[in-house]
């Protein structure tokens, strides 16, 4: 397995690019909260979504967290056997019946869709009172004036400072770092009574939403305030003498704890009897308030302090940015693009460490809101994830990248009983922290996550080129590559293995039952069982014969003759004119991935694959394409040297990022998509460092291979060669 020169994970101690000034140019700042994004605070395990106030006052933004999870009750006349007992439909895959989690009960079916869910752990936000009689005040973001938010990116601090009444109210949230916790201090003189107010005039709630799994997306909010559903989940006010205020609250059978705790006493009473919202006022006179507030699923018996908080914010925030890998396009470029693709990077780079550092895989939204009620897809891991590999950010990689370990029994399992294969894992592709597939034909017949693993097994060698690095990843390449291997099928007739039928492609836009042959999936087939074979040379172990023969002897990629050149089909046997049928040409553009994405593969004609590529710029409907195409254009444009395509692509005006970096959905899936952050991390670094094979001399002069050499001038620290 080749290791690379170039690999780097930790940065010098006289590294020359001003990361300071570079980050805080773009801290981004806000005088009117927006609809539809928070700004944010976190840790990548947990995250707090901030309207214009930072806090949760005047729009119930989510405060989220990768444990946070809940199961509905169960379908009505079911029972937990009926859910230990689903089983779907069996299809026949050459002759041998499969069964697959699809087709079975709908009302279990729907019910293992949408459980577990994840759940919005509450909102904190100010409550205005009246002077003299103490009672709650209706007040809206519009009775505010001189409103100003800023966030600090290299600390992680969040703060606002309006007026309201003639008065100045300063805010200030930061996260905790290793917790599920924020701080919150608030400064104002109406937290002080005098003597014409009889009561303090500024207090913090908390307020505890319903969830459940009836939406697949619960955006741009999580959860359900309303009162006509209270009676669906209760919240309790513990007495617990060492912490100043516990709530508890349980949703069925899921339970959450919120702790409170401040060097300052306060009062916590409830809003009303049936109401799951209360009130936190201080108890001493004071003009400042800070509170840390966190959140658990069982009682903790201390919190740390506000001040310890914000320190580590600090600590770690800067640790991130000087520590990892660094890209500076302002210094010395006179493109004005420049400035708006370091932005989308330094906004990424905060919102991915933020919302997708986590210990488990990241939903396509991150901490934001809930898509596919908040799982996640393990086809999509390698782009929320394989950027920190090319970032060096190995420590925060670590954290998810365990999940193969973790998922190899139940994917054992998967393969091999319920499926019949005669080996390996079969990995799933939308799942929680159980590693159970979620049912659907999509969901069981999407092949292209099986490869991931041996990418990121191939990264971490790179980085780490030690007997134990092998050790750590061989029971997952091995069952990885093993059921690439019996899942192709050797076709006597034409003396090649075949994929499929049945499956789906990338695009999800063909019939799973004559897809046959796939390029893209023939292609990283290829390439992962490659990876294979020399993660077993390194080991100085025997590589499995299949493995081999099924990569020497895998089916060519399809190609076509579109009548005015020679190129690469999606699959097989596909109409000849798919170019100008929408079914085809809608979604996923994955024939660019072809030598893009991926490095050239055995049998990938870089002529027809260029060709190819430029079809799809030419026919291909990206009105209806999102996130992470564009970067795996870009990408391509890169390999095949056409630099300034390559920009285009990633400020393309249908990729786009808002004010605080969040990733737009666009026509396809609410905002944010984080896929499409962490696409363009991975290209932007591959552009900026180099991939195997791009020209060694240039990259020795400093000239970044996927940039234009005019107008463009790119320093690098710290980052890795894209494979």
């Amino acid at each position: 397995m080749a290791k690379s020169s170039t690999t780097s994970y930790h940065v010098p101690s006289n590294a020359a690019i001003d990361r300071h000034s570079l980050v805080t140019r773009y801290n981004p700042t806000r005088n009117a909260s927006n609809p539809t994004t928070p700004m944010q605070v976190g840790n990548g395990n947990f995250a707090f979504g901030a309207d214009v106030t930072s806090l949760q006052t005047f729009l119930p933004f989510a405060t989220m967290s990768s444990w946070g999870w809940k199961n509905d009750s169960l379908p009505p006349n079911r029972t937990i056997e009926d859910v230990y007992n689903y089983k779907g439909e069996s299809w026949y895959n050459h002759g041998r019946l499969v069964q697959y989690d699809f087709g079975g009960d709908p009302e279990i079916e729907q019910w293992l869709t949408a459980n577990p869910n994840r759940v919005n752990l509450g909102i904190v936000g100010l409550v205005f009172l009246d002077a003299q009689t103490g009672l709650i005040q209706n007040v809206s973001e519009s009775d505010l004036s001189d409103v100003h938010q800023t966030l600090d990116l290299w600390t992680g601090i969040m703060s606002s400072e309006f007026t309201y009444e003639d008065t100045t109210i300063n805010v200030t949230t930061t996260s905790a770092q290793d917790i599920s916790a924020i701080t919150v201090t608030v400064s104002s003189p109406l937290l002080f009574p005098n003597t014409s107010n009889a009561f303090t005039r500024l207090g913090i709630f908390l307020d505890f939403p319903w969830g459940d799994g009836s939406q697949k997306f619960s955006a741009p909010f999580v959860g359900n305030f309303s009162s006509a559903l209270f009676d669906n989940h209760t919240t309790t006010l513990l007495d617990h003498s060492e912490i100043q205020a516990q709530i508890k609250h349980q949703m069925v059978d899921a339970i959450f704890y919120t702790a409170v705790e401040s060097s300052t006493k306060f009062n916590i009473t409830r809003d009303s009897p049936i109401a799951h919202r209360y009130t936190i006022l201080p108890h001493s006179d004071t003009h400042s308030l800070s509170l840390v507030i966190s959140y658990n699923s069982t009682l903790p018996s201390s919190l740390p302090s506000s001040a310890s908080l914000v320190q580590s914010s600090i600590a770690t925030w800067e640790s991130y940015w000087m520590d990892g890998g660094f890209i500076d396009l302002i210094t010395g470029s006179t493109d004005s693009r420049a400035d708006e693709l370091q932005r989308r990077i330094i906004l990424s780079r905060y919102l991915m460490r933020v919302n997708e550092a986590g210990e488990d895989p990241p939903q396509e939204s991150g901490l934001v809101n809930d898509g596919w009620y908040g799982k996640f897809h393990m086809e999509e891991y390698f782009w929320h994830s394989a950027h920190w590999a090319l970032w060096s950010n190995w420590d925060i990689l670590h954290r998810s990248s365990n999940v193969y370990t973790s998922f190899l029994p139940t994917s054992l399992s998967r393969s091999q009983i319920q499926q019949g294969w005669s080996s390996g894992a079969r990995w799933p592709k939308m799942t929680d922290p159980s590693g159970r597939s979620s049912p659907g034909e999509i969901n069981n017949l999407l092949i292209w996550e099986q490869p991931h693993p041996l990418v990121f097994a191939t990264y971490e060698y790179r980085a780490f080129p030690s007997l134990s690095t092998l050790e750590k990843w061989k029971d997952v390449v091995k069952a990885t590559a093993d059921w690439m291997a019996v899942f192709a099928w050797f076709n006597a007739s034409t003396g090649v293995y075949d994929l499929g039928p049945p499956l789906y492609v990338v695009s999800e836009d063909t019939s799973p039952n004559v897809t046959v042959n796939p390029a893209f999936e023939l292609a990283y087939w290829r390439f992962g069982l490659g990876l294979a074979e020399a993660w077993f040379n390194e080991l100085r172990e025997e590589v499995p014969r299949d493995w081999t023969t099924v990569k020497n002897n895998l089916a060519p990629l399809p190609i076509q003759n579109n009548g005015t050149s020679t190129v690469y089909a999606v699959y097989e046997g596909i109409e000849p004119d798919f170019w100008t049928d929408p079914a085809y040409i809608n979604d996923h553009p994955s024939l660019v991935g072809l030598h893009g994405w991926l490095p050239p593969t055995e049998g990938l004609d870089l002529g027809i694959a260029k060709v190819t590529m430029e079809e799809v710029w030419a026919r291909w409907n990206f009105s209806n394409c999102w996130g992470w195409d564009f970067p795996m254009l870009a990408m391509s444009a890169a390999r095949n040297n056409d630099t300034e395509k390559a920009i285009e692509w990633l400020l393309h005006p249908l990729f786009q990022f808002d004010d605080v970096g969040m990733p737009i959905g666009g026509v396809r899936v609410p905002t944010p998509y984080f896929p499409g952050s962490g696409a363009l991390l991975y290209a932007t670094a591959m552009m900026a460092q180099g991939w195997d094979g791009s020209d060694e001399k240039e990259r020795e002069g400093g000239k970044a291979p996927g940039f234009p050499r005019t107008g463009w001038n790119v320093s690098v620290e710290g980052l890795s060669m894209a494979l």
